[in-house]
């Protein structure tokens, strides 16, 4: 008896390890299909240094390299100063669109935010990145005024 309760103990062990690699092999591999799926031509944008105050703006180009259509089901900012747009219809094979990320500028220092994508049918999101410096209206202008003058000619 202890015999059988034993090796049915074996059993149902063996049998969750192996269903928790498989799920693990699962998401990984999901988590690929979403990178080459969804084509980015930069994941990172710098914008450099901008004024306090004023609004900036950089689209995150993108290409859909799948044989189906893709929903782009939400594009979600670290923070509120953050405001990203993207495509609320399907972007069919071979379409490209576009993520937009809005950023308001309204902190003087320098800033690195995330923009995370979620792609219909992926668990892992991707993820954008945008960077830069906000300068008060004061250093803007010394910066500006440092800068060489670009000639005429």
């Amino acid at each position: 008896m202890k015999t059988i309760i034993l090796a049915l103990c074996a059993f149902t062990l063996s049998h969750a390890v192996s269903a928790q690699a498989t799920q693990a092999s699962q998401s990984a591999t999901t988590q690929k299909k979403a990178d080459e799926l969804v084509k980015f031509t930069e994941v990172k944008y710098n914008f450099g240094k901008i004024k306090q105050g004023v609004p900036v703006t950089h689209d995150f180009a993108f290409v859909n390299a799948g044989s189906q259509p893709v929903v782009i089901e939400s594009a979600t900012a670290s923070c509120g100063c953050t405001t990203p747009t993207w495509p609320k219809t399907p972007v069919t094979k071979d379409q490209k669109d576009k993520i937009s990320a809005g950023f308001n500028a309204a902190s003087a220092g320098p800033f690195e935010k995330t923009i995370t994508v979620k792609v219909a049918g992926y668990q892992m999101p991707l993820d954008l990145h945008i960077s830069g410096e906000v300068l008060s209206a004061e250093d803007y202008a010394k910066y500006e005024a440092s800068k060489p003058k670009k000639s005429g000619r």
